[in-house]
């Protein structure tokens, strides 16, 4: 009887030993630059200036995690850099052509829950979920819209900061570079 206690309390100290060994761990993101190097370069704009950004790549992949590519590269070589989509997984609604940005993350094979905010989809397509709230899109999401590139959609971020958030979707007409044309693009697939 006391073996048999003997021989449980081993097995449990050695589950308890490779469960610990077992977790997840973080991996530190090494800077990009020497802090001389950054002071130096205080007008810059992001890391990605550097010719190196790093992304997340998360769902279902071969190794999710934090993945570094050189700047100007694209959400397939993101995908590809994170071991690929697994087997079965339907990559339909991510386009592969889609330049990334630094910080950015990008989610293989997950839908956004029901009433959840939802992710980029990098197709030039309005949210699952609804019109795209002005007031609280990230770069990413204004970017992933039909006619709006990275530059107008910092351009949308920076009109929202200087006015205090927009009064009207009408309002998205006094951004420099939305004529019109855009204007009548965008207006059923934004909100405020």
């Amino acid at each position: 009887m006391r073996a048999l206690a003997v021989v449980a309390v081993v097995v449990a100290l050695v589950a308890a030993g490779w469960a610990w060994r077992s977790r997840p761990q973080s991996e530190p993101v090494a800077p990009l630059v020497s802090e001389s190097t950054a002071a130096a370069s205080v007008n810059a704009p992001s890391a990605s200036g550097f010719g190196e950004l790093v992304v997340a790549v998360a769902g279902k992949v071969r190794k999710p995690g934090l993945v570094r590519l050189p700047a100007g590269s694209r959400l397939a070589d993101a995908v590809q850099a994170a071991g690929g989509a697994l087997p079965g997984v339907d990559v339909a609604l991510l386009n592969p052509a889609r330049k990334v940005t630094d910080g950015e993350l990008i989610v293989v094979g997950v839908t956004p829950p029901p009433g959840g905010p939802a992710a980029p989809r990098g197709g030039g397509a309005a949210p699952a979920t609804g019109p795209l709230n002005l007031n609280t899109a990230t770069l990413a999401q204004l970017d992933a819209l039909p006619g709006v590139g990275p530059v107008l959609a910092q351009r949308i971020l920076a009109h929202r900061d200087q006015h205090g958030g927009f009064k009207s979707v009408g309002d998205l007409r006094q951004v420099d570079g939305i004529g019109d044309a855009r204007y009548e693009q965008l207006k059923d697939l934004v909100t405020v």
